[in-house]
């Protein structure tokens, strides 16, 4: 049976896809989950039954709140050291005073990653651990339909106010009596963005008329993404929080009434790295300062010692027993004992059980086995000690023997509560390794399939023969399906945990099985034909009819070598030694080849000079070389010999072997730009010297060459208008850096006040949507009115020109570097390397991917312009086209909901 190239390919795509959710529903977890929200109003548990008959504790409702009124501020992005180290001592004295000898209790609170906002602050009011699919929804956050704090505190008549990030509004919908939303994306704006919070402060703050206060401010998180944690921006925004923490706790001590005391609550949803992002699991990132403050707490007499560590999660909890609410029933966080250790034992054992009770509950609703889990046994134990001491005392009994069973089952409720929590976040993390391993196979065995087929879809007739009547194979398919069915049925009724594959019914799982075998089937047969079909290699050993040169070897096994690499997650944290190691590899390979094509064909075989200077002459009066970046591409090895040994005479040629030399050097020198991945990003590294204050004047000197740079290496194929647009886009670019405080120009002082730079950003926009309207019309014009194809090549790169002036106004200006040296090395490679060895589409298809992926990293995983490299005019044949994307999917250090950010001013 033989399928045209698109059927198979579209086939191929469909079977791809099939893989991919499979794996993708392995990979991300399923949610630990109870009773649907609407159903989460049960009767709480009463206290353990005491022993013996006749005896009934008269404990069965929830305990009445302990706070009157609770204000939760939440400044994002704020790590544990801008509120215990040398910056909160020195920048936020008030806090750091509380902290120290006031009425409060300190810790850090360790987030789970994905250290991004909207998943943070489910963890917050839910108490459940969101996963890295809630990432895929930052951006457009749905209403929260799970059981929450702030649904329950609306249901037992709680009036909340709400002011800050308007993810809080997206996520609960019509729950707060008033609110003030503001937006996220506008991360240039330092100042308004928490002004429009502050603003509510003196009026809300006299008002009796609320039980629960939410304040998120935002500009901490803005001023780390724009110019990182060191910044001098950062001291007086934590003045500025601190005064605001300050105000805040005046007020809440001066309406206190003497039956509930009030809580103010300060948190952080997440910290930030060495660079100002978050997302991922560094420790800048996971460890924020929870500072609970209240009249209620004991007065600290000494310094704070090392504050203990908790869980981000346990705040849903310790707030829900405060407020006098039931736990969230998807919570699996613990409650917080020094919050509640002035109360009496009593009162402190029914904290703990509730919340025992709540975790013990929901590991049933998700474990087949719970029985036999650690924790729930540990909880069983606690309960039945807490009925002995309840016995004792509704016995009246007062002596030091219940003091001390009160306080020993209450150790054995912390340690159940541990044990529950663990074991209850494991489940979060652990992935569904058998649907993820079917997935990979299909995955594999497509791409596998592709690979073989790609000489075959490219040849003239473009067709792929299926084998589908070989008695062999058909066997052999048969036996595989049977093989594979046993398998799934062993896996699936030995599985402790439950797994998406093995819920399907068995005649869906049957039909991947089938289709498992058949692929396998596909590929033997196509390595079969492969054999049958080779031929031993002719007696020249100069010139090989073989398709396959070393480049096509490197980048296959390269190609190959990254994907399986991704199965290790040492090598996707730090993925970017991989495209190091390969971009170096192509260079040398670069070099030998371009070597082998100057030198060694000459003095291997003269009589193949001649012939290399007759094609020569003839192609160069029929293709006209000179306004052509990238001719077309010869399917021989003899075409490739006979274009390149003449067409680079005299300087050039030696400019053509000592290129990929320098673009090994260009690419060490970015390598030291920026440090990434996970084990040496913290390490100081050029970026940081430029971006310090103290070398502002260096940074201007070297943004203002980039920029320079970059306009001659972009402006040379453009029309006259395009290159005044693109000279006073440039122009703008730098006037936006010094404008919101990056860069300075010449005649400028340090006492400038620092802008937003929204009209300097909104200037380089008009640019950038006049040059690509241009190349776009030119466009137009050579398909519609005019065949020129000169005009189809000036349109082209005209949009070109107008993507890489976006690119430089979306780069950090310590980044420009990374612009001009990638234009640089494509401008080289173009040249001196794809031209002379004229290589085919697909190769030149898989270098550009190669250095795009090297370019992302070396901007120290900042994702803006890393798809610059990927998109240039070629000409082919005297015509232009757009190289292929290859933009990454993934954006892991970085925050994800900010990407788009910059674009928004």
């Amino acid at each position: 049976m033989r399928l045209r190239s698109g059927v198979f390919a579209s086939s191929c795509l469909l079977v791809q896809a099939l893989g991919v959710a499979l794996f993708l529903r392995g990979f991300f977890p399923v949610p630990v989950r109870s009773l649907p929200r609407r159903e989460a109003r049960a009767d709480p548990p009463a206290e353990p039954a005491p022993p013996g008959a006749g005896m009934v504790s008269n404990w069965t409702k929830i305990p009445p709140p302990l706070f009157k009124k609770v204000v939760v501020v939440l400044i994002d992005a704020l790590r544990d050291d801008f509120v215990f180290g040398s910056k909160g001592k020195q920048f936020m004295p008030y806090t750091t005073q509380v902290v120290e000898k006031g009425t409060s209790y300190s810790f850090i609170a360790e987030a789970k990653p994905p250290t991004v906002t909207m998943p943070r602050i489910k963890a917050l009011m839910t108490g459940s651990i969101p996963g890295f699919i809630d990432v895929v929804v930052n951006l457009n956050s749905p209403a929260l339909l799970d059981d929450n704090l702030i649904w329950q505190a609306k249901t037992a008549g709680k009036r909340i106010i709400f002011y800050g990030d308007d993810t809080w509004v997206k996520l609960f919908p019509k729950h707060f009596v008033e609110y003030d939303g503001t937006t996220s994306f506008f991360v240039s704006d330092f100042t308004e963005v928490d002004d429009n919070v502050t603003r509510h402060l003196d009026r809300v703050l006299k008002r009796e008329d609320w039980d629960l206060l939410i304040l998120h401010y935002l500009g901490l998180d803005h001023i780390g993404h724009m110019t990182g944690p060191n910044s001098p921006l950062v001291g007086p925004k934590l003045r500025e929080m601190d005064n605001i923490v300050k105000k805040i706790h005046i007020s809440l001590l001066s309406k206190e009434e003497a039956s509930l005391p009030n809580l103010l609550v300060v948190c952080g949803d997440h910290g930030m790295s060495e660079t100002g992002s978050h997302g991922g699991s560094s420790e800048g990132e996971v460890r924020t300062p929870l500072l609970f403050i209240s009249s209620a707490f004991e007065k600290r007499s000494g310094p704070l010692a090392q504050p203990e560590h908790v869980q981000q999660t346990d705040l849903a909890s310790t707030l829900a027993i405060g407020l006098g609410l039931p736990i969230s029933r998807n919570s699996v966080g613990n409650l917080i004992l020094p919050v509640v250790g002035g109360k009496t034992m009593r009162e402190q054992l029914r904290f703990v059980h509730l919340n025992g009770f709540q975790l013990s509950r929901l590991l049933q609703q998700n474990t087949l086995a719970y029985e036999k889990d650690p924790g729930y046994e540990h909880f069983k134990i606690a309960e039945k000690s807490h009925g002995n001491w309840i016995k004792l005392y509704l016995e009246g009994n007062n002596s030091e023997i219940l003091l001390n069973l009160g306080k020993k089952v209450l150790k054995q409720y912390l340690e159940a509560l541990k044990t529950l929590s663990s074991s209850l976040s494991k489940q979060v993390a652990q992935y569904d390794m058998y649907s993820m391993m079917v997935g990979t196979v299909i995955i594999m065995e497509v791409l596998l399939l592709l690979l073989l087929s790609v000489p075959k879809a490219l040849s003239k007739r473009a067709e792929f023969e299926v084998p589908l009547s070989p008695p062999l194979f058909s066997l052999l398919f048969y036996l595989m399906c049977l093989l594979l069915c046993a398998v799934h049925v062993i896996v699936c009724t030995s599985a402790e945990s439950l797994c998406y594959f093995c819920s399907m019914s068995w005649l869906t799982a049957v039909g991947v099985m089938m289709l498992i075998s058949a692929l396998m089937c596909g590929i033997l047969s196509a390595i079969a034909k492969m054999f049958e079909n080779s031929r031993p290699p002719p007696k020249n050993p100069t010139v090989s009819s073989s398709s396959w040169s070393e480049i096509d070897v490197l980048i296959l096994a390269g190609t190959i070598g990254h994907v399986l690499s991704l199965g290790a997650s040492s090598f996707i944290e730090e993925e970017h030694q991989t495209w190091y190691f390969l971009i170096n590899t192509l260079c040398l390979v670069l070099c030998q080849e371009l070597c082998r094509n100057y030198f060694l064909l000459k003095e291997c075989d003269p009589q193949n000079s001649t012939n290399v200077k007759q094609n020569f002459d003839s192609i160069g009066e029929t293709s006209e070389y000179k306004n052509i970046d990238i001719p077309a591409a010869s399917n021989s090895k003899l075409g490739k010999a006979t274009s390149s040994s003449e067409f680079v005479k005299g300087s050039d040629k030696w400019i053509s072997v000592a290129t990929p030399w320098i673009i090994l050097i260009c690419c060490r020198l970015l390598r030291s730009l920026n440090q990434t991945g996970v084990q040496w990003a913290h390490r100081p590294d050029f970026g940081h010297w430029l971006t310090s204050s103290e070398h502002k004047s260096e940074l201007s000197f070297l943004a203002a060459v980039s920029l320079l740079m970059i306009f001659f290496l972009v402006q040379r194929r453009c029309s006259l208008v395009s290159k005044i647009a693109m000279a006073l886009g440039l122009l703008g670019v730098y006037s936006y850096r010094a404008a919101i405080g990056n860069v300075i120009f010449p005649w400028q002082h340090g006492g400038r006040d620092i802008s937003k730079g929204i009209t300097e950003a909104r200037f380089v926009y008009v640019f950038v949507l006049g040059i690509v309207f241009t190349g776009t019309k030119d466009l137009l014009k050579s398909q519609v009115i005019s065949t020129d194809s000169s005009m189809k090549s000036t349109g082209l790169w005209e949009v070109y020109s107008g993507l890489v002036l976006l690119a430089a106004l979306l780069f950090r200006p310590h980044n420009l570097p990374v612009l001009l040296f990638c234009l640089l090395i494509q401008t080289m490679m173009t040249k001196y390397i794809w031209r002379p060895l004229k290589f085919d589409a697909a190769q030149i298809t898989i270098m550009h991917y190669w250095f795009g992926q090297a370019f992302f990293y070396f901007q120290e995983s900042c994702s803006s312009g890393s798809w610059l490299f990927l998109l240039r005019p070629n000409a082919f044949n005297s015509s232009c086209h757009l190289r292929c994307f290859g933009n990454r999917s993934a954006l892991p250090p970085v925050h994800m909901e900010r990407v788009l950010a910059k674009a928004a001013v």
